[in-house]
């Protein structure tokens, strides 16, 4: 699987169900795969009243390096960002970043959500990659495929000591997530914020409780999200809200109402990403689908074929991440149209590397030692 060690092991309760995906299909590098389906997974639920049990187990990731390039890719508008975590506990059926997980030796189905690796030495390998003197200090993302704030985190605390190391040298960070948990680090997020060194983006695909556990099974509530918008706004954070992902047929009804529901608390913008199923992510959301909303599966994949040229995916890059066609003209359009309205139109707040510049200034000032006019 892996040559990183087993960190550490976090039971719990409830059923296979309690996890977003319900196959675990082979790794697509391999010649030889065995898939563990849905089916065969309620028939063991259905065995066991008491719920089936699947444990989290977190591994050591040996990675030597933590500042990660992005490829060259033109329609994603930041260059680097940090991945505290491969994997996510929370579960998201449609996350685009379960692939990942096959080159570990993985499934990117029940594994990518019960197998996450941790970079526990992140903040020492931080630390060291600041302080190299090609270094300039442009902003940095948190995170591009996990979410640096899932359950674990709460334990491990490696963003919040990531945080740290980066408020220390002034480093401009922007940070996505679904979870309340960001709220804890609001005392750092705040001073960065002064220095326009800091901004979040708060994921919210849908107010309906309902629909939001069955996607998202292990992230925050639609209610406690809004309620992280609220609080970051309130501490002089800058915030927006995505929209991300919109899935013709099931929550693109909702634009209108989670834009409102995230001006009301205080977002000062909004993007959107139409759903991305690349690779096996199209088996893993079309069996989900047939599962939980057997009445409406086969109209949600017309329609998501529709916003998508007759297929389920587009690699292209902008067609990736906005679809093609009249309906998801019609969905970019209702966007537009809602973000304006409620005032999310402007341009997320850029951050600044002037206060990076300052500290390491001063630093170098501290270790060249006192100057005639320091006399």
């Amino acid at each position: 699987m892996s040559s990183a060690n087993e960190y550490r092991d976090v039971p719990h309760s409830g059923p296979i169900r309690g996890r977003g995906a319900g196959l675990n299909p082979g790794n697509r590098f391999e010649n030889i795969r065995l898939h563990v389906l849905g089916d065969y997974l309620d028939e063991v639920i259905s065995e066991n009243p008491d719920g089936t049990r699947v444990a989290t187990r977190i591994y050591r990731d040996a990675s030597r390096t933590i500042i990660n390039k992005v490829a060259d890719s033109p329609d994603i508008p930041f260059n680097w960002t940090i991945n505290p975590y491969r994997g996510c506990e929370h579960g998201c059926i449609y996350c685009y970043a379960r692939p990942g997980h096959e080159y570990l030796g993985l499934s990117c189905g029940v594994d990518f959500e019960t197998k996450v690796f941790a970079k526990l030495d992140a903040p020492d390998l931080l630390r060291k990659e600041l302080s190299r003197p090609n270094w300039t200090g442009e902003s940095i993302v948190m995170s591009g495929v996990t979410d640096p704030y899932q359950p674990v985190e709460a334990r491990l605390r490696l963003t919040r000591r990531i945080l740290e190391v980066m408020h220390e040298f002034g480093q401009p960070v922007g940070l996505i997530t679904k979870n309340h948990l960001i709220t804890r680090d609001i005392d750092l997020l705040a001073d960065m914020a002064r220095h326009n060194a800091a901004s979040a983006a708060i994921s919210i695909t849908s107010l309906d409780n309902r629909l939001a556990a069955k996607m998202e099974p292990r992230a925050s509530s639609p209610r406690a999200r809004l309620a992280a918008i609220r609080e970051l706004s309130q501490a002089g954070v800058p915030v927006a809200v995505m929209t991300a992902p919109i899935i013709p047929g099931l929550n693109d009804h909702e634009i209108p109402a989670i834009l409102k529901a995230a001006a009301e608390a205080g977002a000062t913008s909004a993007g959107y990403v139409l759903l991305r199923l690349p690779h096996q992510i199209k088996d893993l959301f079309l069996d989900w689908l047939a599962r939980h909303f057997p009445d409406r599966a086969g109209r949600v994949e017309s329609a998501i074929r529709a916003a998508r040229g007759g297929a389920l995916y587009d690699a292209r890059f902008y067609a990736r991440q906005r679809g093609a066609g009249p309906l998801a003209e019609q969905i970019a359009a209702a966007f537009r149209l809602f973000a304006r309205r409620y005032s999310l139109d402007a341009p997320h707040s850029g951050k600044s590397n002037r206060w990076f510049l300052q500290k390491r200034a001063e630093r170098a000032r501290a270790a060249s030692g006192p100057t005639l006019f320091d006399l």
